[in-house]
């Protein structure tokens, strides 16, 4: 079931990143994200109310919370055209809270792959804090393609890898992604620098979510 809702985390992380980029207007962006926030609320209580108190199956559950919650307010704070200070400082405990479920997935899970995921999702919600918390708005570009990629690469490929029986080898898929993810988010950081001239665009309120 969590693997399900991961599918269209990355949909929603997709369609966040677009929005970032100025393709896709702020407001339609919101159904979206309310559908998958819900989805990210309701997949993990029923995954902890049938766990049968089992403690890993229930730490698996829990990150799911932490998009879950995000995305929704993110699909409120759209359309009620509210500040984005609110879930820039959430997207902070989002992002420390993510470094816990990383070492989590490395060390009692025994899943490096979703080890370095973590890793990936804790360094864009503190791209979020950075954008919409302190409102550092030459990031924006930035932050939308980094949203983008990781809509793909962190949730809707693993989540159909892991549906049709070809998730396999954690250990190579953690090696890969830790690599690729450090050699491309190196390469995108030339469009952290405004254009000469140019002013940034205002900060839009958006940011992903995921699975477990």
């Amino acid at each position: 079931m969590g693997t399900v809702g991961l599918l269209y985390v990355g949909a929603v992380l997709y369609l966040n990143g677009l929005m970032l980029l100025g393709v896709v207007e702020p407001r339609s962006a919101a159904p979206l994200n309310l559908f998958v926030g819900g989805l990210q609320v309701l997949t993990p209580t029923l995954l902890i109310v049938t766990s049968g108190g089992d403690q890993l199956l229930i730490l698996g559950a829990a990150g799911l919370y932490l998009f879950g919650f995000t995305y929704l307010y993110v699909g409120i704070n759209l359309l009620a055209g509210l500040d984005s200070t609110g879930v820039g400082w959430f997207s902070l405990f989002v992002a420390v809270a993510a470094l816990g479920f990383s070492y989590a997935n490395f060390q009692l899970l025994g899943d490096p792959a979703f080890g370095v995921i973590w890793l990936y999702w804790a360094f864009l919600w503190a791209l979020f804090f950075l954008l919409l918390g302190l409102k550092r708005e030459s990031l924006q570009r930035y932050t939308g393609w980094v949203t983008l990629i990781q809509g793909w690469v962190t949730a809707a490929i693993p989540a159909l890898l892991i549906l049709t029986g070809n998730w396999r080898d954690p250990t190579a898929i953690a090696w890969v992604l830790a690599i690729g993810g450090v050699v491309v988010f190196l390469a995108l950081l030339p469009l952290a620098r405004p254009p000469r001239g140019a002013r940034a665009p205002e900060p839009t309120p958006t940011a992903p979510a995921t699975a477990g």
